[in-house]
């Protein structure tokens, strides 16, 4: 595992405690981020188009897309019981306010079974440091979003080493002791969680790297209180795959 590729076994690790974070999976986040994740949502919610097709990768159980208001909505995730927990919870809301229900699909960042040109914006939020292979992802993601469409990502920040050194302290102790109490095991999931945290890139790296990838008007910022960063591109007008 290292900040662009993660192997075929941790991988498949990595999915199995995915999914029994789901019982505690807001839980556990809020508390690790202080409450600030909802705000970190608000931003990516605001930032939506009025019109056209978004497309939530990673979408988990629904957590980020159950508040998405009025927008057509396709929410994709590997994890076959994330996607059945994200439907039930998000179509509630969303047939409460009279939304169209969202579409629920199975895949990866990787392999996106959608055709080119198809979506005006593409989000991840706490999803992107678990692609398996994030340049791959991001490659997908351009693919299928329409020329001028926007790509935002919402992850753990690290601004440097000592940052980084800070962020995996506070995930192994601090959220790692509260993981350990309310998932009342010692083995808990989240200790995966804290292991992708640890290879996982610094801002900086995948600001590089999105660019890299073909989009322009790349920024990477961190957010307060210096826990995650957004980062946003714009797949430019004139798209080329060769």
């Amino acid at each position: 595992m290292d900040s662009e590729i993660i192997g075929v076994e941790d991988w498949s690790e990595l999915q199995k405690n995915l999914e029994a974070t789901i019982p505690v999976y807001d839980k556990i986040n809020r508390f690790a981020t202080l409450g600030q994740v909802s705000r970190w949502r608000r931003i990516v919610r605001k930032k939506l188009p009025d019109n056209g097709l978004i497309l939530e990768v990673g979408c988990g159980p629904g957590s980020f897309a159950e508040d998405v208001e009025g927008k057509k909505l396709v929410c994709l995730d590997p994890i076959p019981e994330m996607l059945r927990i994200a439907k039930i919870r998000v179509d509630k809301k969303r047939d409460e306010r009279g939304d169209s229900r969202a579409e629920f699909i199975q895949g990866t960042a990787e392999d996106l079974p959608f055709q080119n040109d198809k979506f005006d914006m593409v989000c991840t939020l706490f999803s992107f440091r678990d692609w398996y292979d994030k340049r791959k992802g991001l490659s997908e993601v351009r693919r299928v979003l329409k020329p001028g469409g926007t790509l935002m990502i919402v992850d753990p920040a690290k601004i440097n080493f000592i940052h980084g050194f800070l962020g995996h302290f506070w995930m192994k102790y601090w959220v790692g002791t509260y993981a350990r109490v309310v998932c009342k095991q010692k083995e808990h999931p989240w200790k995966w969680l804290t292991k992708t945290y640890i290879n996982f890139g610094t801002t900086k790296k995948y600001t590089k790297m999105m660019t890299e990838e073909g989009f322009e008007n790349v920024t990477g910022k961190v957010i307060f209180p210096g826990m995650a960063t957004i980062w946003t591109g714009k797949v430019p007008i004139s798209k080329d795959f060769e």
